[in-house]
């Protein structure tokens, strides 16, 4: 499985890709932006998706806290995409890294978890996610891989509608790390 386009394929024709890139410019039913629990606009991908999409993502997102409060560690919740190709962003809030003692596997995942639930529940097919908490949230990158790879597995198989989990990844090193991830996921 070396080189871009890394693919892990499910039954009933699902499948888990990898790719360098930017998300913001990836054409699927929704993109997840490594989100804060105010969704506010934030640095890195967030950053990024909030100026791609243009200001009405930030809209959506103060009328979602001011309705419903801060999203939780683990937790997400979706707007338009304003003018980005994917019609959706899912908003995840993943885990500051304190060493992992303090539950951020198990919030990780969530993260990702409630992701795919909540594109799943729009009837989206597709979502495409970058490495969430692995930037200013400072999770190592080569332990959040493997968390990232599973859930989506997990929450993949359970799913109704999305058939499409893609991990569009800026760089290098952190395309390498979840190729790894995922070629030990292929293995089990």
């Amino acid at each position: 499985m070396r080189g871009m386009g890394a693919v892990f394929q499910l039954p009933d024709d699902r499948s888990i890709a990898l790719e360098r890139g930017d998300l913001t410019r990836v054409d699927a039913d929704a993109i997840v932006n490594a989100a804060n629990s105010q969704l506010a606009r934030g640095g890195g991908v967030c950053g990024a998706i909030h100026a791609a999409g243009g200001p009405s993502i930030a809209e959506e997102c103060r009328a979602w806290v001011a309705e419903h409060g801060a999203v939780p560690t683990g937790g997400a919740a979706i707007t338009t995409g304003g003018r980005l190709p994917a019609r959706f962003v899912v908003h995840a809030v993943g885990p500051v890294w304190h060493g992992g003692s303090s539950r951020e596997p198990d919030l990780l995942a969530n993260a990702y978890r409630s992701s795919i639930e909540i594109a799943d529940g729009q009837g989206l097919c597709s979502i495409a996610f970058p490495s969430i908490s692995t930037g200013i949230f400072g999770y190592p990158v080569s332990l959040a891989a493997p968390v990232a790879l599973e859930a989506a597995r997990g929450a993949l198989a359970a799913a109704q509608n999305v058939r499409e989990v893609r991990f569009v990844l800026f760089d290098q090193a952190t395309h390498d790390a979840y190729e790894a991830a995922l070629e030990s996921l292929s293995v089990e």
